[in-house]
């Protein structure tokens, strides 16, 4: 861990208004359960927090990682040196015509809520996906034949000098599970979505029957981080591991979901260590039974 000395601490006193942890478990903060410390975690409420405590950490050559909620995110044990800034309190959500503004700590899954009030369709492949607005942008996620490249205008982004700057749809480079946000060094601040006037009733009644067929293929009784695999080009990844008889199994409270193969579960006290054990454990049976090279669709952090 990084060594906080007084004088450090003491600096801090130039940043009364945020709210940082000190050596704190990222275990607490991800949909998974695992995780190490971050050195400092800092939870800015508005995009002035955002911007200011960047300058800082970089004044101070402290290196800075972001989170959302952590949904589709594996940290390693060693934990992330530096200020981990999670967006989770830029949560706000607007409604403008057929177009829907939330900030990148916003549920998706309560996008989709305002969506369906206001009788706007389009969302409805998202209804039951967990995360945040930003972690949805960032990956391009999607669901029964939806994507959120096939909804989203634009996003608001602080650039790699701190600066805002607004991107279109086109400026993204969506392709599967992908964007440029990350090579660009950018982070996201806030979507905005253009949908279609629809049948409220008819919205309502298309995501129950979607977040129903989720929760009764996904195993979402255990903490887990989703997908962990892409959908390899005309074939699922589920599939391929189901068929090499991997569901089961296990490495510490790490293990393979018999109800959806390509997930996997924290049955209770795993650690990453063994999360990456069951990850390479797939990868390699399935490469060697099916020739598939399973690529990682959760993204792994962090230090051993």
């Amino acid at each position: 861990m990084m060594v906080i000395s007084k004088d450090l601490s003491e600096l801090f006193q130039s940043l009364p208004k945020l709210h940082i942890l000190y050596s704190e478990e990222l275990k607490k903060h991800l949909y998974i359960k695992i995780g190490g410390k971050a050195d400092f975690l800092i939870f800015p409420k508005n995009v002035s927090e955002l911007k200011e405590a960047i300058s800082y950490f970089r004044s101070l050559n402290i290196p800075i990682s972001v989170i959302g909620k952590g949904t589709n995110l594996i940290v390693k044990d060693g934990g992330i040196r530096g200020a981990v800034i999670s967006l989770k309190n830029l949560n706000s959500i607007s409604v403008f015509g057929d177009r829907i503004k939330a900030g990148a700590g916003a549920s998706l899954i309560d996008v989709c809520k305002v969506a369906c009030k206001y009788s706007l369709t389009g969302l409805e492949f998202a209804s039951g996906i967990p995360g945040s607005i930003g972690g949805a942008v960032f990956m391009n996620a999607g669901a029964y034949g939806g994507e959120i490249k096939d909804v989203l205008e634009s996003i608001v982004v602080l650039d790699k000098n701190n600066n805002l700057k607004i991107k279109t749809r086109d400026d993204l480079n969506f392709s599967y599970r992908k964007t440029n946000i990350e090579e660009n060094e950018e982070i996201i601040i806030e979507a905005t979505f253009k949908l279609t006037p629809g049948n409220k009733k008819e919205i309502k009644k298309q995501m129950k029957h979607l977040t129903k067929l989720r929760k009764s293929k996904q195993p979402l009784k255990w903490p887990s981080c989703g997908s962990v695999f892409k959908r390899p080009p005309g074939m699922y990844a589920g599939k391929l591991i189901q068929e090499c008889g991997l569901q089961g199994y296990r490495v510490g409270g790490a293990i393979v979901s018999k109800k959806h193969a390509n997930f996997i579960l924290n049955i209770g006290g795993a650690t990453a260590k063994d999360y990456l054990a069951v990850i390479k454990h797939v990868r390699d049976v399935v490469y060697e039974k099916k020739g598939v090279m399973l690529e990682l669709e959760v993204r792994i952090v962090g230090e051993d």
